[in-house]
């Protein structure tokens, strides 16, 4: 991808500007135009990979995504080739959308196009053809979602639909449907679980917020902004900490794909003025978002996006990814129906959360705590609360970073009898630099765990109730193979990160690390531990301060259930 000229004067950080933006979308639009049928009413992108949803599907969601990043380019030049292959999309091409079916999903991105394009495409469209697609898009209304992020389709739609006079008692109640839906999935403090437990990823930003708040903006109500946007407002306080200092988002969830779409909540707050951030630092880590995947591969010799993260890696797919699916990427463009003359495009970048200071940060709705180090710029997550057991490894790992990926020798992880999973994750508390949960085993073994951090330093120990005496025990950390420095070390019922289950609970401690410094101090001068023959923990840093901890049992109560960790 030819780039403009970085800017370094007021662009310091990246170098990019908004003339970065406008190539890479004008970049990303004249590559996929090649492969739009006759018609233009559906985009095959090549590729040896056919989603769930099957080759027809797939062609659609390619017109839909790609019709939203015209739609936020504003290029009419563009928009009148989608207007096409919508006239022919609407009178038979497109799959007919239905209960949990894939155009349910690309009918919202079309929406909001149109909703945004409205003097640009919809308005310019024969009357005939406005019918049929009303029509089309109509049956998102009652189409069943799954219940997840999926339930924001049919508002996202019925708001159109509402606006252009279609069925708007239907619309209307599709909108207040689907907002009361999500609403029993706030959890407070900005964050949203995607559906029922406790399912946290970048579907916070790219759909649980995103959708909503842009309802409420589109439809000038100031009452949903209100409510909506404070809670995009608190959100983007901790999200913006998910991003390293080399631009990177945080590798953890699914739909890992969609890439710089990560960046669509940093515009979302700017563009509807509901953001704790100052302008410079929006466009820092946007930027640094986007030109981080442009650098890294994302983009193939043809200009298309592939699917994978850096470039093709069919590790951070699922089965609904068919070649179109990274183009939800396209919401990471948004930014740009913000004026060229808007201060996030005219103020001088200023640096993201971890370039600025090292700090441990309690995620405390889902129980994450974010370990950011600024002299190397990497964020690590450590997750003691969000968990979808259909998408392991990139929900169940003790620890997530900026800078490493899952590892099929489950990084990580603490292995029970060699079985390595975690499921029903039950978050134990947080507080000033630590963090615990309990999991269970497949074996039926409980483990309960903490995570106590500084700088770089972890402390991490694992209580595993339940096991037979004699259970092998295998604790892992960080999983490094090229770039930062990982270390563990162990320090009790531990030998080279392996032990046994005694009679009994049994407690095993380890320090981790994981850095980027060349050469650091080592672990034994930052940090030392105490471990009491009654499970309690002691952990003294170097620079003063004591923490304690004790795993305890209830009263009363069943061992297998009843364990958890107390700060004393």
């Amino acid at each position: 991808m030819q780039l403009p000229a970085e800017n370094r004067v007021l662009s310091p950080r990246t170098g990019y500007t908004r003339a970065h933006w406008e190539t890479a979308a004008d970049t990303l639009l004249a590559a996929v135009e090649p492969y739009a049928t006759e018609d233009r009413a559906l985009y095959h992108l090549p590729g040896n990979r056919t989603s769930w949803s099957g080759s027809l599907s797939d062609g659609l969601e390619g017109y839909a995504r790609t019709l939203l990043l015209a739609a936020f380019r504003r290029d009419e030049t563009a928009l009148e080739r989608y207007a096409d292959g919508l006239a022919a999309g609407v009178t038979g091409v497109w799959p007919s959308i239905e209960d949990r079916s894939q155009p349910l999903v690309e009918a919202a991105s079309i929406a909001l196009a149109l909703r945004l394009t409205r003097p640009l495409l919809w308005d310019r469209l024969d009357e005939p053809v406005r019918q049929r697609a009303a029509a089309w898009l109509a049956d998102a209304l009652t189409a069943e979602p799954w219940p997840c992020n999926w339930e924001l389709f049919p508002v996202t739609v019925g708001g159109f639909l509402q606006e252009i006079g279609y069925e708007v008692d239907e619309s209307r109640k599709a909108v207040d449907r689907g907002l009361s839906r999500i609403d029993d999935w706030y959890v407070g403090d900005g964050w949203y679980t995607d559906g029922d437990g406790r399912k946290f990823d970048y579907y916070n930003g790219w759909a649980m917020h995103l959708y909503p708040v842009l309802h409420a903006w589109l439809a000038d109500d100031p009452r949903l902004l209100d409510l909506y946007g404070g809670r995009l407002e608190r959100h983007l306080a901790d999200y913006a900490r998910l991003f390293g200092g080399d631009g990177a988002p945080m590798h953890q969830g699914r739909s890992l794909t969609y890439r710089f779409a990560t960046t669509a909540p940093l515009w979302l707050g700017a563009l509807t003025g509901r953001t704790p951030l100052p302008p410079g630092e929006t466009r820092r880590l946007a930027s640094g978002a986007l030109k981080y995947f442009l650098e890294r591969g994302a983009v193939d010799d043809r200009g298309l996006l592939s699917l994978g993260w850096h470039g093709p890696n069919e590790a951070v797919l699922q089965g609904y990814s068919g070649p179109a699916s990274p183009y939800w990427a396209s919401k990471g463009f948004l930014g740009l129906l913000l004026p060229p003359d808007h201060e996030v495009w005219t103020a001088v970048e200023e640096p993201g959360p971890v370039e600025r200071e090292d700090a441990v940060t309690s995620i405390t709705p889902a129980y994450w705590l974010l370990q950011s180090t600024s002299s190397d710029g990497l964020v690590r997550l450590h997750n003691h609360g969000s968990e979808d057991v259909r998408y392991d490894p990139y929900y169940t790992r003790l620890a997530y970073s900026t800078v490493t990926e899952p590892s099929s020798s489950y990084d990580n992880s603490v292995i029970v009898g060699g079985d390595p999973s975690r499921t029903e994750i039950v978050p134990l508390g947080a507080g000033e630099g630590w963090v615990a949960s309990r999991h269970t085993a497949a074996s039926g073994a409980r483990v309960v765990s903490l995570v106590v951090a500084e700088g770089a330093v972890e402390v991490r120990a694992h209580l595993v109730v339940g096991a037979a005496a004699g259970t092998p025990v295998r604790v892992t950390g960080w999983s490094a193979e090229e770039g930062p420095r990982a270390e563990l070390v162990s320090l009790h019922g531990l030998l080279d990160g392996v032990g046994e289950v005694g009679d009994g609970p049994t407690l095993f401690v380890a320090l981790a690390r994981l850095t980027g410094e060349l050469d650091p101090r080592p672990l034994a001068e930052l940090v030392s531990v105490e471990v009491d023959g009654d499970h309690g923990v002691s952990v003294q840093w170097t620079g003063g301060k004591r923490t304690g901890f004790r795993f305890t049992e209830s009263v009363g109560r069943s061992a297998d259930s009843s364990w958890s960790v107390k700060p004393r």
